[in-house]
Protein backbone atom coordinates (compact mmCIF):
# COMPACT_ATOMS: atom_id res chain seq x y z
CA UNK A 1 0.00 0.00 0.00
CA UNK A 2 1.50 3.70 -0.96
CA UNK A 3 3.01 5.29 1.70
CA UNK A 4 3.26 8.97 2.46
CA UNK A 5 5.99 10.41 4.34
CA UNK A 6 6.96 13.95 5.72
CA UNK A 7 9.88 14.69 6.29
CA UNK A 8 10.81 17.52 8.56
CA UNK A 9 14.37 18.83 8.70
CA UNK A 10 16.68 21.58 7.49
CA UNK A 11 17.07 20.70 3.30
CA UNK A 12 19.28 22.28 0.57
CA UNK A 13 20.37 25.24 -0.31
CA UNK A 14 21.11 24.70 3.26
CA UNK A 15 24.58 23.65 3.50
CA UNK A 16 24.50 21.42 7.10
CA UNK A 17 24.71 17.75 7.63
CA UNK A 18 20.93 17.60 8.42
CA UNK A 19 19.93 18.97 5.07
CA UNK A 20 22.60 16.68 3.32
CA UNK A 21 21.30 13.67 5.09
CA UNK A 22 17.58 14.80 4.40
CA UNK A 23 18.23 14.76 0.61
CA UNK A 24 19.66 11.70 0.38
CA UNK A 25 17.03 10.19 2.46
CA UNK A 26 13.99 11.84 0.18
CA UNK A 27 16.29 10.22 -2.92
CA UNK A 28 16.28 6.98 -2.01
CA UNK A 29 12.85 6.33 0.12
CA UNK A 30 9.71 6.48 -1.73
CA UNK A 31 8.66 2.83 -3.40
CA UNK A 32 6.10 2.84 -6.39
CA UNK A 33 3.32 5.52 -5.90
CA UNK A 34 4.67 6.49 -2.24
CA UNK A 35 4.62 9.90 -1.77
CA UNK A 36 7.98 11.87 0.48
CA UNK A 37 7.71 15.84 0.98
CA UNK A 38 9.67 18.30 2.94
CA UNK A 39 8.97 20.55 6.15
CA UNK A 40 12.25 22.82 5.92
CA UNK A 41 13.50 24.20 8.90
CA UNK A 42 14.68 27.46 8.82
CA UNK A 43 16.14 30.29 11.00
CA UNK A 44 14.29 32.74 8.92
CA UNK A 45 12.24 33.25 5.32
CA UNK A 46 13.70 32.53 2.09
CA UNK A 47 12.86 31.52 -1.18
CA UNK A 48 12.23 27.94 -2.09
CA UNK A 49 13.49 26.39 -5.36
CA UNK A 50 12.27 22.94 -4.44
CA UNK A 51 8.98 21.27 -4.99
CA UNK A 52 9.06 18.80 -2.62
CA UNK A 53 9.45 21.56 0.08
CA UNK A 54 5.58 21.77 0.81
CA UNK A 55 6.13 24.05 4.00
CA UNK A 56 8.54 25.63 5.83
CA UNK A 57 9.18 26.15 9.66
CA UNK A 58 10.81 29.55 10.95
CA UNK A 59 12.26 28.90 13.90
CA UNK A 60 10.67 31.16 16.70
CA UNK A 61 7.17 31.38 14.90
CA UNK A 62 4.49 29.92 16.39
CA UNK A 63 2.44 30.66 13.70
CA UNK A 64 4.56 28.66 11.24
CA UNK A 65 4.97 25.88 13.55
CA UNK A 66 1.12 25.25 14.22
CA UNK A 67 1.10 25.71 10.11
CA UNK A 68 3.92 23.32 10.14
CA UNK A 69 2.02 20.57 12.62
CA UNK A 70 -1.12 20.64 10.32
CA UNK A 71 1.05 19.54 7.22
CA UNK A 72 2.75 17.00 8.56
CA UNK A 73 -0.64 15.68 9.87
CA UNK A 74 -1.35 15.13 6.76
CA UNK A 75 0.72 12.38 5.75
CA UNK A 76 1.09 8.81 6.89
CA UNK A 77 4.76 8.71 8.56
CA UNK A 78 6.72 12.25 9.82
CA UNK A 79 10.12 11.47 10.10
CA UNK A 80 12.02 14.28 12.25
CA UNK A 81 15.84 14.81 12.01
CA UNK A 82 16.66 16.17 15.61
CA UNK A 83 19.55 18.21 16.74
CA UNK A 84 19.94 20.56 20.00
CA UNK A 85 20.73 23.62 17.20
CA UNK A 86 18.05 23.63 14.45
CA UNK A 87 15.24 24.18 16.40
CA UNK A 88 13.80 27.57 18.27
CA UNK A 89 14.31 28.46 21.28
CA UNK A 90 17.08 27.37 24.07
CA UNK A 91 18.43 24.41 22.58
CA UNK A 92 15.76 23.90 20.06
CA UNK A 93 13.35 23.22 23.12
CA UNK A 94 10.51 24.69 20.33
CA UNK A 95 10.26 21.16 19.11
CA UNK A 96 8.70 19.87 21.69
CA UNK A 97 5.22 21.40 21.18
CA UNK A 98 5.38 20.91 17.34
CA UNK A 99 6.02 16.78 18.23
CA UNK A 100 2.88 17.44 20.96
CA UNK A 101 0.71 18.05 18.34
CA UNK A 102 1.45 15.61 15.59
CA UNK A 103 -1.49 12.63 15.80
CA UNK A 104 0.50 10.60 12.99
CA UNK A 105 2.98 8.33 13.64
CA UNK A 106 6.32 9.82 14.26
CA UNK A 107 10.19 8.68 13.81
CA UNK A 108 12.79 11.00 15.57
CA UNK A 109 16.15 10.46 14.59
CA UNK A 110 18.61 11.40 16.86
CA UNK A 111 21.70 12.73 15.21
CA UNK A 112 23.06 14.15 18.92
CA UNK A 113 23.02 11.48 21.88
CA UNK A 114 25.00 13.65 25.02
CA UNK A 115 26.48 11.73 27.65
CA UNK A 116 27.05 14.87 29.83
CA UNK A 117 23.97 17.01 28.45
CA UNK A 118 22.88 20.10 30.45
CA UNK A 119 20.24 20.06 32.62
CA UNK A 120 17.55 21.56 29.87
CA UNK A 121 19.28 19.09 27.58
CA UNK A 122 18.46 16.29 29.11
CA UNK A 123 15.17 17.64 29.65
CA UNK A 124 14.33 18.57 26.00
CA UNK A 125 15.53 15.03 24.92
CA UNK A 126 13.58 13.35 27.07
CA UNK A 127 10.83 14.71 26.07
CA UNK A 128 11.02 14.84 23.02
CA UNK A 129 12.04 10.83 23.09
CA UNK A 130 8.08 10.98 25.01
CA UNK A 131 6.55 12.44 21.84
CA UNK A 132 7.93 10.22 19.57
CA UNK A 133 6.58 7.25 18.03
CA UNK A 134 9.56 5.87 18.54
CA UNK A 135 13.66 7.44 18.11
CA UNK A 136 16.69 6.23 15.97
CA UNK A 137 19.57 6.37 16.36
CA UNK A 138 22.65 5.43 13.78
CA UNK A 139 24.99 3.49 16.57
CA UNK A 140 24.83 1.01 19.14
CA UNK A 141 27.04 3.75 21.55
CA UNK A 142 24.17 6.42 20.69
CA UNK A 143 21.65 3.50 21.86
CA UNK A 144 23.44 2.45 24.72
CA UNK A 145 23.64 5.72 25.88
CA UNK A 146 20.04 6.44 25.87
CA UNK A 147 18.76 3.28 27.80
CA UNK A 148 21.43 3.69 30.54
CA UNK A 149 21.66 7.37 31.39
CA UNK A 150 18.43 8.59 30.10
CA UNK A 151 16.30 5.64 31.30
CA UNK A 152 14.73 5.28 27.84
CA UNK A 153 12.87 2.09 26.87
CA UNK A 154 14.39 -0.21 24.82
CA UNK A 155 11.68 -1.28 22.35
CA UNK A 156 11.28 2.29 21.43
CA UNK A 157 14.94 2.50 19.91
CA UNK A 158 15.90 1.93 16.64
CA UNK A 159 19.75 1.73 15.21
CA UNK A 160 19.32 2.89 11.46
CA UNK A 161 23.16 3.54 10.13
CA UNK A 162 23.91 6.92 8.66
CA UNK A 163 23.76 6.55 5.02
CA UNK A 164 26.42 7.29 2.06
CA UNK A 165 26.57 7.45 -0.87
CA UNK A 166 28.36 4.98 -3.51
CA UNK A 167 31.80 6.26 -4.00
CA UNK A 168 33.47 3.01 -4.73
CA UNK A 169 33.91 3.59 -8.42
CA UNK A 170 34.79 6.68 -8.27
CA UNK A 171 37.81 7.29 -10.38
CA UNK A 172 40.68 8.78 -8.87
CA UNK A 173 41.99 12.08 -10.30
CA UNK A 174 44.94 13.47 -8.39
CA UNK A 175 44.85 16.34 -11.09
CA UNK A 176 41.73 18.09 -9.51
CA UNK A 177 42.51 17.42 -6.24
CA UNK A 178 45.89 19.01 -5.54
CA UNK A 179 48.56 21.70 -7.35
CA UNK A 180 49.80 20.02 -10.65
CA UNK A 181 53.45 20.09 -9.67
CA UNK A 182 52.74 17.78 -6.27
CA UNK A 183 50.79 15.01 -8.48
CA UNK A 184 51.74 11.76 -7.67
CA UNK A 185 52.46 12.17 -3.88
CA UNK A 186 50.71 10.13 -1.01
CA UNK A 187 47.61 12.46 -0.43
CA UNK A 188 45.43 12.05 3.15
CA UNK A 189 42.17 13.74 2.80
CA UNK A 190 39.56 15.34 5.29
CA UNK A 191 36.59 16.88 4.34
CA UNK A 192 33.86 18.21 5.58
CA UNK A 193 32.03 21.56 7.12
CA UNK A 194 34.99 23.48 9.08
CA UNK A 195 35.11 24.82 12.59
CA UNK A 196 36.84 24.81 15.73
CA UNK A 197 36.84 20.78 16.93
CA UNK A 198 37.52 19.58 14.04
CA UNK A 199 41.41 19.26 15.27
CA UNK A 200 42.67 20.18 11.53
CA UNK A 201 45.58 21.83 13.70
CA UNK A 202 46.67 18.74 15.11
CA UNK A 203 46.53 16.90 11.64
CA UNK A 204 48.49 19.66 10.51
CA UNK A 205 51.22 19.33 12.91
CA UNK A 206 51.32 15.45 12.10
CA UNK A 207 52.20 16.52 8.09
CA UNK A 208 54.78 19.02 9.16
CA UNK A 209 56.31 15.53 11.85
CA UNK A 210 55.84 13.12 9.03
CA UNK A 211 57.61 15.94 6.71
CA UNK A 212 60.85 15.79 9.43
CA UNK A 213 60.68 12.27 9.06
CA UNK A 214 61.21 11.97 5.78
CA UNK A 215 57.71 10.56 4.40
CA UNK A 216 56.45 13.81 1.86
CA UNK A 217 52.58 14.00 1.47
CA UNK A 218 50.06 16.16 0.50
CA UNK A 219 46.96 16.85 2.88
CA UNK A 220 43.48 17.79 1.44
CA UNK A 221 41.58 20.08 3.37
CA UNK A 222 38.24 19.85 1.94
CA UNK A 223 34.61 22.22 2.72
CA UNK A 224 33.10 25.24 3.35
CA UNK A 225 33.53 26.94 7.14
CA UNK A 226 30.14 25.84 8.81
CA UNK A 227 27.44 29.01 8.53
CA UNK A 228 26.93 29.17 11.84
CA UNK A 229 31.13 29.52 12.56
CA UNK A 230 30.93 31.89 9.75
CA UNK A 231 28.56 33.77 10.90
CA UNK A 232 29.92 34.19 14.61
CA UNK A 233 34.06 33.94 13.52
CA UNK A 234 33.75 34.74 9.78
CA UNK A 235 37.46 32.60 8.40
CA UNK A 236 39.50 33.15 11.79
CA UNK A 237 39.68 29.17 11.73
CA UNK A 238 40.46 29.24 8.50
CA UNK A 239 43.44 31.63 8.84
CA UNK A 240 44.76 30.46 12.08
CA UNK A 241 45.07 26.74 9.94
CA UNK A 242 46.86 28.06 7.23
CA UNK A 243 48.79 30.37 9.32
CA UNK A 244 50.04 27.35 11.26
CA UNK A 245 50.84 25.14 8.24
CA UNK A 246 53.28 27.61 7.29
CA UNK A 247 55.12 27.96 10.60
CA UNK A 248 55.25 24.29 10.32
CA UNK A 249 57.40 24.20 7.34
CA UNK A 250 54.19 22.84 5.35
CA UNK A 251 52.26 25.62 3.27
CA UNK A 252 53.10 23.89 0.17
CA UNK A 253 51.74 20.18 1.40
CA UNK A 254 48.41 21.71 3.22
CA UNK A 255 45.67 22.81 0.57
CA UNK A 256 42.37 24.22 1.13
CA UNK A 257 40.24 23.49 -0.87
CA UNK A 258 36.47 26.41 0.65
CA UNK A 259 33.75 25.02 -1.47
CA UNK A 260 30.59 23.13 -0.33
CA UNK A 261 31.82 20.50 -2.61
CA UNK A 262 28.88 18.75 -5.16
CA UNK A 263 28.56 14.93 -5.28
CA UNK A 264 30.65 13.90 -8.05
CA UNK A 265 33.17 16.22 -7.11
CA UNK A 266 32.95 14.73 -3.71
CA UNK A 267 33.45 11.26 -5.21
CA UNK A 268 36.81 12.27 -7.09
CA UNK A 269 38.09 14.06 -4.13
CA UNK A 270 37.94 10.63 -2.76
CA UNK A 271 38.73 8.18 -4.78
CA UNK A 272 42.27 10.86 -5.37
CA UNK A 273 42.89 9.97 -1.11
CA UNK A 274 45.01 7.25 -0.17
CA UNK A 275 43.68 7.92 3.23
CA UNK A 276 40.74 9.57 5.13
CA UNK A 277 42.17 11.43 8.21
CA UNK A 278 39.36 12.18 10.89
CA UNK A 279 40.99 14.20 13.89
CA UNK A 280 37.87 15.53 15.39
CA UNK A 281 38.58 16.94 18.90
CA UNK A 282 34.96 15.44 20.38
CA UNK A 283 34.47 12.89 23.07
CA UNK A 284 30.73 13.16 22.43
CA UNK A 285 30.44 12.55 18.43
CA UNK A 286 28.10 9.61 17.80
CA UNK A 287 27.08 10.28 14.32
CA UNK A 288 29.79 10.91 11.69
CA UNK A 289 28.45 11.17 8.06
CA UNK A 290 31.88 11.67 6.92
CA UNK A 291 33.05 8.60 8.58
CA UNK A 292 30.39 6.54 7.34
CA UNK A 293 30.96 8.53 3.47
CA UNK A 294 34.93 7.20 4.11
CA UNK A 295 34.59 3.62 4.70
CA UNK A 296 31.81 3.08 2.66
CA UNK A 297 34.20 3.96 -0.14
CA UNK A 298 36.40 1.48 0.88
CA UNK A 299 39.11 3.93 2.09
CA UNK A 300 41.70 3.43 4.73
CA UNK A 301 40.58 5.70 7.48
CA UNK A 302 42.62 6.71 10.80
CA UNK A 303 40.91 8.75 13.64
CA UNK A 304 40.56 9.96 16.80
CA UNK A 305 38.68 8.04 19.65
CA UNK A 306 35.31 9.53 19.18
CA UNK A 307 32.40 7.29 19.84
CA UNK A 308 31.42 6.25 16.17
CA UNK A 309 35.06 5.84 14.96
CA UNK A 310 35.59 3.20 17.87
CA UNK A 311 32.40 1.31 16.85
CA UNK A 312 32.58 1.04 13.13
CA UNK A 313 36.58 0.73 12.82
CA UNK A 314 36.53 -1.41 15.78
CA UNK A 315 40.78 -2.40 15.95
CA UNK A 316 41.62 0.29 12.76
CA UNK A 317 43.84 2.92 13.64
CA UNK A 318 42.39 4.82 16.38
CA UNK A 319 44.80 7.76 18.04
CA UNK A 320 44.05 10.00 20.94
CA UNK A 321 42.36 13.51 20.32
CA UNK A 322 44.74 16.21 19.80
CA UNK A 323 47.87 14.46 19.78
CA UNK A 324 49.48 15.09 16.59
CA UNK A 325 52.94 12.63 16.85
CA UNK A 326 49.91 9.90 17.25
CA UNK A 327 48.49 11.17 14.28
CA UNK A 328 51.96 10.95 12.28
CA UNK A 329 52.56 7.08 13.58
CA UNK A 330 49.20 5.85 12.06
CA UNK A 331 49.92 7.84 8.78
CA UNK A 332 53.08 6.82 8.59
CA UNK A 333 51.82 3.01 9.34
CA UNK A 334 48.95 3.01 6.74
CA UNK A 335 51.63 4.96 4.01
CA UNK A 336 54.63 2.50 4.73
CA UNK A 337 53.44 -0.72 5.88
CA UNK A 338 53.20 -3.92 3.60
CA UNK A 339 49.91 -4.88 3.12
CA UNK A 340 48.20 -2.58 5.67
CA UNK A 341 46.43 -0.20 3.48
CA UNK A 342 45.12 -3.13 1.58
CA UNK A 343 43.60 -4.56 4.43
CA UNK A 344 42.11 -1.27 6.56
CA UNK A 345 40.61 -1.05 2.77
CA UNK A 346 38.66 -4.65 2.22
CA UNK A 347 37.38 -4.57 5.69
CA UNK A 348 35.63 -0.92 5.15
CA UNK A 349 34.90 -2.14 1.74
CA UNK A 350 32.85 -5.44 3.53
CA UNK A 351 31.06 -2.68 5.61
CA UNK A 352 29.16 -0.69 2.59
CA UNK A 353 26.61 -2.90 1.26
CA UNK A 354 24.64 -2.43 5.06
CA UNK A 355 25.34 1.62 5.30
CA UNK A 356 24.59 2.71 1.51
CA UNK A 357 21.61 4.64 1.25
CA UNK A 358 19.32 2.42 -0.63
CA UNK A 359 19.76 -0.14 2.18
CA UNK A 360 19.47 2.23 5.16
CA UNK A 361 15.87 4.02 3.12
CA UNK A 362 14.88 0.16 3.26
CA UNK A 363 15.56 -0.04 7.12
CA UNK A 364 13.25 3.35 7.51
CA UNK A 365 10.57 2.20 5.24
CA UNK A 366 10.20 -1.20 7.39
CA UNK A 367 10.02 1.06 10.99
CA UNK A 368 7.67 3.32 8.96
CA UNK A 369 5.40 0.57 7.84
CA UNK A 370 6.11 -1.39 11.78
CA UNK A 371 4.70 1.65 13.25
CA UNK A 372 1.74 2.63 11.17
CA UNK A 373 0.81 -1.28 11.37
CA UNK A 374 1.00 -0.54 15.48
CA UNK A 375 -1.23 2.64 15.54
CA UNK A 376 -3.92 0.07 13.05
CA UNK A 377 -3.79 -2.04 16.20
CA UNK A 378 -1.33 -4.59 15.10
CA UNK A 379 2.11 -5.22 17.31
CA UNK A 380 5.64 -3.94 16.33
Amino acid sequence: MPTTYALLSTYPPTQCGLATFTAALLAHLAQPGDQVAVVRVLDEPAPCPADEVVHDLVAGSAASAAAAAAVLNGFDVVIVQHEYGIYGGPDGQDVISLLDALYVPSIVVLHTVLARPTSRQRVILDEVIAAASVVVTMTQTARSRLLDIYGTAPEKVFVIPHGAADHRTAPADHAMTVPAQTTGRRTVLTWGLLGPGKGIEHAIDSIALLREHGLDIDYQVAGQTHPRVLGRDGEAYRQALQARARAGGVADRVHFDGRFLPGATLSQLIGAADVVLLPYDSLEQVTSGVLIEAVTAGKPVVSTCFPHAVELLGAGLLVERQDPAGIAQALHRVLTEPGLSARMSSYSASLAPQLLWPAVAHCYRELASAITMTRAGTSL
